[in-house]
């Protein structure tokens, strides 16, 4: 893929010149941080070569360069699934792209379902790690050993520095914020009540359907990785109810202002 990853490249590096620091990755109905940078360009993803294009309703496909609080950041306006049907290489295209292009930090949001009995909807949750239930990684195949090793390490998959900061940022504002382990699985259903309940009795307090892919490709390339969720649903077994698509996005613009607080700080503190 290295042709694809320097065409990509330098397509971008024609119409953007700067050196971000910071990538931002936006979730499902989290999109308002947008509102907070200082556009200096905005590129389609469908203008840049071999750049997967989202294909969910709510995402739009924008890549965004501008200053958050005078440092200079890229970000998705629209991120990539599994359950689209895009390989993991091709869900983490974007993020390997950021990377060349100079950034240091990745921030990433999504909107996910409550596992844990304590958490309500509009909670956030700072992710301290995962599990992946998904049935592949970005990572299979030839190591791209200009990025990375071949089998990096996991300990710590997210910055314990930044998540910090960001409990405490959300713990001075009066924000419920949580600390805990997200799980990954393909979708793009929604689970069953025997899969709630094993969801959480194997540790996880929240369940979605991204990121993960895209902080192993992160981690592989040295990248600091904070990673934040809002809570638009509650899987609890024994009073489930549906949920679709349009309660998700509601609840999680309700609670995206909260969001776009505490990562504006992170950046600011950078």
């Amino acid at each position: 893929m290295q042709s694809e990853f320097s065409e990509a490249f330098e397509y971008i590096r024609r119409l953007y010149p700067g050196t971000p620091e910071i990538g931002i990755v936006l979730g499902t109905g989290l999109g308002g941080l947008v509102d907070h940078i200082v556009q200096e360009k905005v590129i389609p993803y469908n203008f840049i070569p071999h750049f997967p294009i989202s294909t969910v309703e709510s995402h739009f496909g924008k890549l965004i360069f501008g200053t958050i609080a005078g440092k200079k950041v890229v970000a998705m306006q629209g991120r990539l699934h599994f359950y689209e049907g895009y390989t993991m290489q091709e869900i983490t295209f974007p993020i390997r792209i950021m990377k060349m292009l100079g950034i240091h930090t990745l921030f990433i949001s999504n909107a996910s379902g409550g596992l844990n009995p304590d958490y309500r909807n509009g909670d956030l949750m700072v992710l301290d790690d995962h599990i992946s239930l998904q049935y592949a990684n970005p990572l299979t195949g030839p190591n791209l050993s200009e990025f990375g090793p071949r089998f990096p390490d996991m300990s710590e998959p997210y910055d314990r520095e930044l998540s910090s900061r960001a409990l405490e940022i959300g713990l001075e504002r009066g924000y419920r914020v949580h600390k805990g382990v997200y799980v990954a699985v393909s979708g793009p259903n929604l689970e069953t009540r025997a899969e709630y309940r094993f969801l959480r009795r194997i540790g996880a307090d929240v369940v979605g359907m991204s990121t993960v892919p895209e902080v192993i490709v992160a981690r592989h390339m040295g990248l600091r990785v904070c990673a934040i969720s809002v809570i638009t649903d509650q899987g609890d077994p024994d009073n489930l109810k549906p949920v679709t698509l349009e309660e998700v996005i509601a609840v999680a613009s309700e609670a995206e202002p909260k969001l776009t607080d505490i990562m504006s700080e992170l950046i600011k503190g950078l």
